[in-house]
């Protein structure tokens, strides 16, 4: 921020840019709460600022909620404005923040390369914010995309990704069919195990995952090895 910038904020403002920066994150904490108890538009570019570097995880969460108790004329295009930035964590908190805040305007900047960013959080973020603001008759397109990323990253990753096309519900059933069937084996064990998710979201991710491998080992084996196990099994799931 610029010398001329700094001149022209209040004092409140310069307390609560100091107090961010602060190096304990208790008083960062409190400022954020601060500045959502008592919004003020000049605060917003300060509480955005401090998104993209803040290291803990709850001083961020309250960065968004004192986001969210400004006016979404002020806050969303400085938001808009961070995901074009090449910071990982801006983009990621900015997603964030565009979910919780709701306005369709997020929707209309979470791209393709943003739904596909090789950042692992920037990705998970926009997976989960255009889930929350797909507008009505785009979540199969959604779903579409969201499958491509299919056998992605580790555990945490591909739970994320398989909770964001069980929100989409039954406008991912296309998706996950195709993505069932081509592809690696570790895209469409991940695609299996989501559709065990969407039939049954209380069944848990791990269950899912050692289904959807019992079930690719079947589809995978020679036809009468198959064919004896399905006659003998009655959990053999085709």
């Amino acid at each position: 921020m610029t010398k001329s910038t700094t001149r022209h904020l209040t004092m409140a403002a310069v307390r609560l840019r100091e107090a961010l920066n602060d190096s304990n994150s208790s008083v960062r904490l409190q400022a954020a709460l601060a500045a959502g108890a008592r919004p003020e538009a000049e605060y917003v570019g300060i509480l955005v600022g401090r998104c993209a570097n803040e290291p803990d995880f709850y001083v961020r969460d309250m960065l968004t909620w004192a986001l969210t108790r400004h006016p979404a004329a002020v806050t969303v295009p400085l938001l808009l404005g961070e995901l074009q930035t090449g910071a990982a964590q801006a983009r990621s908190q900015a997603l964030h923040t565009l979910s919780k805040i709701g306005d369709p305007r997020g929707w209309s900047a979470i791209t393709r390369e943003l739904l596909q960013d090789p950042d692992d959080e920037v990705a998970r973020s926009a997976w989960r914010a255009a889930v929350a603001l797909v507008p009505e008759g785009a979540a199969a397109e959604l779903a579409a995309t969201l499958a491509t990323q299919l056998g992605r990253g580790d555990r945490d990753i591909r739970l994320s990704l398989s909770r964001a096309l069980v929100g989409l519900g039954e406008a991912a059933d296309a998706a996950l069919s195709e993505a069932a069937t081509r592809g690696d084996a570790e895209a469409r064990t991940h695609a299996i195990a989501t559709q065990h998710l969407v039939r049954d979201p209380d069944q848990g991710f791990d269950a899912s995952i050692f289904e959807a491998k019992r079930t690719m080992a079947l589809m995978d084996a020679p036809v009468a090895v198959a064919s004896e196990v399905a006659a003998t099994d009655p959990h053999a799931d085709w």
